[in-house]
């Protein structure tokens, strides 16, 4: 049966107007991105069987043009109006991030880097370079490797710091295929950034590390 033929309380895109979109379920907002189905599947069902092939939203996002194409019913058009909103979404937090808001709360940060990382399958190393009052001056991405590994040198952040006139810094990095868990190798390279950024009076107030839909704050779990 087509969604149009659904009782109008069952169908997702009324659900949503009604009630809002926090009450549809991941299959159900995708149905209402696709708006219709294949031949034998509504939107819904045909948006059970994404997510069931992707695993997840993480997942679904950080997909390439190719894996689209072991599906029926989405092709290259879905997947550039998929990517767009994502774009969208993305800048939309850098936005708000660069807004000359205080960064004094961590959930926005957490939000911007997961949308940040969410296509990538390498690993990088990025920087938020605050001002004095914890102000955005800049997000950069620093370092780029491999599937598993990437190489960050204490003296250019230093560097980068320093030509950014920042006062403080939030590191940040992405696990791709992981866990959002800390390795000891990621301890001991936030120290050595401690300890250089010290030198020049530059403040470190938090290393996070992604890994899909978790997260991992070394403030937070007091080992910064």
């Amino acid at each position: 049966m087509a969604i149009t033929d659904w009782p109008s309380h069952e169908r997702p895109r009324e659900r949503l107007i009604k009630g809002g979109p926090e009450q549809l379920s991941d299959a159900e907002l995708l149905a209402i991105f696709l708006r219709t189905g294949t031949s034998g599947k509504s939107a819904v069902d045909l948006g059970r069987e994404i997510m069931m092939h992707f695993g997840s939203l993480s997942g679904l996002f950080a997909a390439r043009l190719k894996d689209f194409s072991d599906l029926n019913g989405v092709g290259p058009a879905k997947y550039a109006q998929l990517q767009a909103i994502l774009e969208l979404a993305r800048r939309l937090l850098a936005e708000d991030l660069q807004s000359g808001i205080a960064l004094t709360s961590s959930e926005k940060v957490m939000n911007y880097l997961q949308l940040y990382f969410s296509r990538q399958a390498h690993e990088s190393f990025i920087v938020l370079f605050l001002d004095i009052k914890n102000k955005l001056i800049e997000s950069s991405e620093m370092f780029r490797g491999t599937l598993s590994h990437t190489s960050v040198y204490p003296r250019e952040v230093v560097k980068a710091a320093l030509g950014r006139n920042a006062a403080n810094v939030i590191f940040a990095h992405n696990h791709p295929f992981g866990s959002a868990e800390p390795s000891n190798a990621d301890k001991t390279l936030t120290r050595s950034l401690k300890q250089a950024l010290g030198l020049v009076d530059i403040r470190v107030l938090d290393h996070i590390i992604v890994a899909g839909k978790n997260t991992y704050s070394f403030a937070e779990y007091g080992i910064l």
